[in-house]
């Protein structure tokens, strides 16, 4: 435990060096990579869900409290999300704009095709409402790269530039607290046991994760599970048994997250013009909460309605800071830039796999010549 709260106390230190650097990588050099692309569900929408007919929807205060403007965009946060964090760290002068929005050259510099509620699974997430699952996802990155073919000219030219880009990749979570542990609206939880489950999982991520790879896709890092049985919602709808969490919940993440590392490494072995990385929530997110300074990790910073989402217009706690959730599932910004730093720059060995974000972008690597789409 002591070692635990050490290498948290060290994150406060890096975070607080790293925020001198966020807003002045941009303006001192051009981004990282010339593009990022983000795939994922609510931990990542900025605005995709906007538009869709579902309850899993958050353009309303007090979301986007602490975003700059105090502007509700959608995003599930009381600020930035992991992804945010991470363009400000890549340099990019903008976040990242959603698939629903972009339009024009602004495609060139990537799109988050982000939906909250949404899973591996195509039915995932459907007793909330409508929902762009992961193969939905990639139909959308398609229509973007005929767009980026169209605007550069030549499918030679969009190969190179996406090759060059960085992808973000992280679904799962509601596969499970959207599906699997829901009886009342999905029956997978009759039809397989977690082992199965993980097992079906993956060989459907696998299979689209390879389409992301056709589609020019050289620099990816894939987002594993974080602590699904350690949310508030979690906590309070099934209860503890004695725990601290939902301890069923967090062993169905780790058997996901455990083959979620053989793909990569699978993926790096069979596909040696690519690098594949993963990042490690489930471990960014253990450990005592007190030692970066959260004072309350158990219930979330807003008054929830039956969804486990912030009340309309209800105001929130004032010290946000010291919350590590923001509502009944998602983190604070405060924890969403630690989770950032951490994936960006590993200070803890077991972080990523088998490098972070930072050293994966500098990566040179050598492509065939393969259509962009």
């Amino acid at each position: 435990m002591a070692c635990g709260m050490k290498q948290l106390v060290v994150v406060i230190a890096l975070a607080w060096v790293l925020s001198l650097q966020e807003h002045s990588s941009s303006v001192h050099g051009k981004p990282q990579v010339p593009c990022f692309f983000i795939f994922g569900d609510s931990l990542a929408d900025n605005g995709n869900n906007n538009v869709l007919d579902t309850l899993a929807k958050v353009n309303y205060q007090p979301y986007g409290i602490d975003f700059p403007s105090g502007i509700a965009t959608g995003r599930f946060s009381n600020g930035r999300t992991t992804v945010d964090v991470l363009s400000e760290l890549l340099g990019f002068d903008n976040y990242i704009p959603p698939f629903a929005f972009v339009n024009g050259s602004d495609i060139l510099k990537g799109v988050n095709y982000a939906c909250g509620a949404a899973g591996i699974r195509k039915e995932t997430g459907k007793q909330l409402g409508a929902r762009i699952s992961m193969g939905r996802q990639l139909k959308n990155h398609k229509i973007i790269i005929s767009r980026i073919v169209d605007i550069l000219g030549k499918k030679r030219l969009a190969q190179n530039h996406l090759n060059k880009c960085l992808y973000s990749v992280g679904m799962g979570s509601n596969d499970y607290i959207n599906n699997y542990f829901v009886p009342q609206h999905y029956h997978t939880s009759k039809k397989f046991t977690t082992e199965q489950y993980a097992e079906v999982l993956i060989n459907q991520y696998s299979w689209e994760i390879l389409k992301l790879y056709k589609y020019g896709a050289r620099k990816v890092a894939l987002v594993g599970l974080g602590l699904i049985g350690c949310t508030p919602s979690a906590i309070s709808s099934f209860g503890t048994n004695g725990s601290a969490c939902v301890d069923t919940l967090n062993i169905a993440a780790q058997l996901f997250n455990q083959r979620l590392v053989s793909l990569v490494e699978k993926l790096n072995s069979n596909l040696t013009d690519a690098k594949f990385i993963y990042i490690n929530s489930f471990e960014m997110g253990s450990g005592d909460p007190a030692a970066a300074g959260f004072t309350v990790s158990n219930v979330g910073c807003c008054a929830v309605n039956e969804v486990g989402q912030c009340n309309v217009d209800h105001a929130p706690c004032k010290n946000r800071t010291e919350y590590v959730f923001w509502d009944g599932f998602h983190p604070t910004e405060a924890l969403n830039r630690i989770t950032a730093i951490r994936s960006y720059n590993a200070f803890n060995p077991v972080d990523t796999y088998p490098m972070d974000i930072s050293h994966l972008v500098q990566l040179q690597i050598n492509n065939p010549a393969t259509p962009a789409t």
